[in-house]
């Protein structure tokens, strides 16, 4: 067996200590394996330092680390710099059952890193990383804000009014000015009917109706709480979208110039660099734009999670799979069992779950047409997923080939294999009791 690492480490991290074991060449020769030293380190900054030393006076070069949750991101930050560090997933490295302890595990990372049996994890480089950061914040923050409106429409209904049953959007111009009435303690229904805006007054006699309540002392004080949350969350959403926006400015900037920003963020030894140097991260979000169903939020999301060299994936499958929105394969023994989708990327997939949702309403798109084929067959949640599927390998050759989105047209299925579809529809139309004349139709341009 070809030796591929000589000196390299296995880490196995928990949220209060770490199991380290080196691995280094034995100079007698009577250790084929080489020689093994474990130690255990805390987890504190200064504990993460000294596993930085002791792993460096052994000239160690690269590291394997298990971990779950967020407790790898502090021993990586601190040894993606000198070390080439794998953080690998601990369902790819299971120690023989019946004999797993943090030592044993420690070990047994060693040992598979020595010998490269180990497949890294994609981790992005810092500057991307931050970027996630952010607007990961911003989709919780969205999902709290949509929380808080459904909070003050529950006040509503407990108050008798039924203000949602008329307009779509509480909290719109006509809808937030009539909470605010009633929070004043303007209750008389014609007068917070008559604060409508637009096309919502031509629902003024329903909206008297739906205003009519029973409000106590309690609602009031409640709504205007929710309310001022609400406004809370919109400016901090605001503050996000800012920051977002001069984070991808900063990535998009290859060198830093001569007013003395700051320069980029280094690149970690485990994602390569960027491969083609035209393309930005703006310009990837201005690509993504182009997909039906995507707007700039949505495309800024999925920048941030995949970046922009999807040399990384090598092909749109493999980004599929790793996105989450791809049919997973268990056989055994000849046998193909449950094809579920994989966890993937669960921030990246929520959100292509939700583009999915908006790429089906559009008119006259191959994504809508494709959830409409399979809808019908598969089912509305599968459809779904395969919608989101199709958005992601769109998105793999839109930043490959850096190209906007090239629509198929709605009737691509029909196109695509014409003679058949004209036969199948014709011989159902005879089995009801037609007679069928195809004659082409042409076109005359004007």
């Amino acid at each position: 067996m070809d030796v591929v690492f000589t000196r390299c480490a296995g880490l196995d991290v928990h949220k209060k200590s770490i199991t380290a074991c080196r691995m280094i060449p034995d100079p007698t020769g009577r250790e084929a394996e080489g020689i093994m030293e474990l130690r255990t380190f805390g987890t504190m900054t200064r504990d993460l330092l000294s596993l930085a030393d002791w792993l460096t006076e052994a000239s160690i070069t690269h590291v394997a680390m298990e971990s779950t949750g967020e407790y790898w991101k502090p021993v990586y930050n601190l040894l993606e710099d000198t070390f080439t560090v794998f953080l690998v997933n601990a369902a790819h490295v299971k120690n023989v059952p019946g004999r797993k302890t943090d030592k044993a595990d420690a070990r047994w990372l060693a040992k598979l890193m020595r010998f490269g049996l180990l497949q890294a994890s994609f981790i992005p480089p810092k500057g991307q990383r931050d970027l996630r950061d952010l607007t990961r914040y911003r989709t919780k923050l969205v999902q709290e804000r949509v929380r808080e409106v459904n909070r003050v429409q529950g006040v509503l209904e407990r108050a008798n009014i039924k203000l949602a049953s008329v307009i779509a959007d509480i909290m719109g111009v006509s809808g937030r000015a009539m909470l605010e009435a009633l929070i004043a303690g303007r209750v008389d229904p014609a007068t917070m009917a008559e604060l409508a805006k637009r096309r919502m007054r031509s629902k003024i006699p329903l909206l008297e109706q739906a205003l009519t309540g029973i409000v106590h002392d309690h609602h009031r004080p409640l709504l205007a709480m929710q309310l001022a949350h609400i406004d809370f969350l919109d400016e901090q959403i605001e503050a996000l979208n800012h920051a977002i926006e001069a984070s991808l400015r900063a990535l998009s900037v290859d060198t830093p110039s001569s007013e003395g920003k700051a320069p980029l963020p280094v690149t970690s030894h485990v994602s390569p660099p960027i491969a083609s140097p035209t393309l930005t991260f703006t310009r990837a979000v201005e690509l993504l734009d182009t997909i039906p169903g995507i707007d700039q939020r949505g495309a800024e999301v999925i920048v941030a999670e995949i970046g922009i060299d999807m040399s990384r994936f090598e092909t749109a499958p493999r980004l599929a799979a790793w996105a989450g929105v791809a049919p997973g394969n268990d056989e055994s023994a000849g046998k193909q069992r449950s094809g579920k989708t994989r966890k993937g990327n669960r921030p990246l997939r929520a959100i292509l779950t939700q583009l999915a949702h908006a790429a089906v309403r559009t008119k006259g798109t191959y994504l809508s047409a494709l959830y409409q084929r399979l809808a019908a067959r598969r089912g509305k949640n599968r459809a779904i997923v395969a919608v989101a599927h199709a958005i992601m390998r769109s998105v793999f050759y839109m930043l490959s080939r850096q190209e906007p989105y090239h629509e198929l047209g709605a009737n691509y299925f029909d196109e695509r294999r014409r003679h058949y579809t004209v036969d199948r529809l014709a011989r159902r139309i005879e089995h009801l009791g037609y007679r069928v004349h195809l004659e082409p139709v042409t076109t005359s341009v004007a």
